[in-house]
């Protein structure tokens, strides 16, 4: 496997060794030793699954106080996945990093505890995998405004369909992440 770092401290993409024939193809989804000796976790504590229709938008989402880090995988389809630094302290914050994961280039992205994350569908629909470093605690649910004006993600899409949760999600200048 490859494993390139992004702008973003920790937010690394994560690209397989495919072995394709007539048959179809393998990877290895994780490996801990590989994992480890790249710098990424090895110690993951649940793994979610979702299925999304075309122009679906999901997030941006995270965890406080409990952080979740999250490896992220496109099954079925193509997303555009995005994480944004909502660490106050870092040189980064506000910032955000986007790539499309599909079935198609089998990449995964590790976006670490202090990030909120979310994808937009790009393809008919789409089934996302994703791995998290701490378990969920729906009292620490939250999330950020997908088109938050002082994070400026650039969603390939246009009209996106978004839950009211996600619709009425706060601004960052609103939260207190300290």
């Amino acid at each position: 496997m490859e494993v390139h770092d992004t702008h973003l401290k920790g937010v690394r993409l994560i690209v397989p060794r495919v072995f394709e024939d007539e048959r179809g193809f393998f990877l290895e989804n994780f490996n801990a030793r590989e994992y480890e000796l790249n710098g990424l976790p090895t110690q993951f504590v649940q793994d979610n699954h979702s299925r999304s229709g075309k122009g679906v938008l999901r997030g941006l989402h995270y965890q406080y106080p409990t952080w979740q880090g999250k490896l992220v995988r496109c099954m079925r389809g193509e997303i555009y996945d995005v994480a944004v630094d909502i660490r106050p302290e870092s040189a980064t914050f506000r910032q955000w990093y986007g790539v499309i994961l599909s079935e198609e280039n089998k990449q995964q992205l590790y976006i670490p505890p202090g990030y909120a994350h979310g994808f937009c569908v790009l393809s008919d629909d789409a089934e996302v995998t994703y791995k998290c470093t701490s378990l969920y605690v729906p009292s620490e649910d939250a999330g950020i405004r997908w088109d938050d004006p002082d994070i400026g993600v650039e969603w390939p899409i246009e009209n996106p369909v978004v839950s009211e949760k996600d619709r009425n999600a706060p601004f960052l200048k609103d939260l207190d992440l300290s």
